[in-house]
């Protein structure tokens, strides 16, 4: 914000919560109109393309902040809110892919994926990762989305030789529906 923009959002008796909170409301209010004019540009035909490249973003981007997808089995508008809590839920499963705690992680599979992952090919996946890249040194924050019925998270992953991407699906339930080890980070 320039200089003369925030001289006209500060308060003249310097209430910083009263002019921060002036700031919020507008930042709130040119979201509202931004969301206006994507909803306005797709009832007019623009592309996700063209509403990605104006805001900057790529088109998927675009879709997954303003979208609105349809459950092609229902015809009904989707759930797009992420499960809450999938962050830390996430960064749990890790911590116990990490400390080899194989058992934790398998009690939080879904039945299809417990039917197709063991203790012990977990651990001889996580073994293969450390084989390659050497040891595990820590994760970065996740990133989240809603994808249909799942939830999915995408967490960077830091070994002492490589980069790696957690792909990690949750049902609303709290179980893991998918559990995927990406080769690099992914944005």
């Amino acid at each position: 914000m320039d200089a003369f923009l925030a001289s006209r959002v500060l308060a003249k008796d310097d209430d910083w919560a009263d002019s921060i909170a002036r700031a919020v409301g507008m930042q709130t209010a040119a979201d509202d109109v931004v969301r206006a004019v994507v909803q306005q540009a797709r009832q007019n035909g623009a592309t996700w393309q063209v509403i990605g490249d104006a805001l900057g973003v790529s088109r998927q981007a675009a879709f997954q902040r303003y979208g609105k997808p349809i459950d092609p089995r229902t015809g009904e508008p989707m759930n797009t809110t992420p499960l809450p809590g999938v962050a830390e839920l996430a960064a749990s499963v890790i911590a116990d892919l990490a400390a080899g705690h194989w058992a934790r992680v398998t009690e939080r599979l879904d039945p299809t994926m417990r039917d197709g992952l063991s203790e012990d090919a977990l651990a001889a996946a996580w073994a293969q990762l450390v084989g390659l890249s050497g040891a595990f040194e820590g994760r970065g924050a996740p990133e989240v989305a809603r994808a249909g019925d799942l939830t999915i998270t995408n967490t960077p992953l830091a070994f002492e030789a490589g980069d790696y991407t957690a792909r990690i699906s949750f049902r609303d339930d709290h179980t893991i529906a998918g559990l995927h080890i990406l080769e690099g980070q992914k944005s």
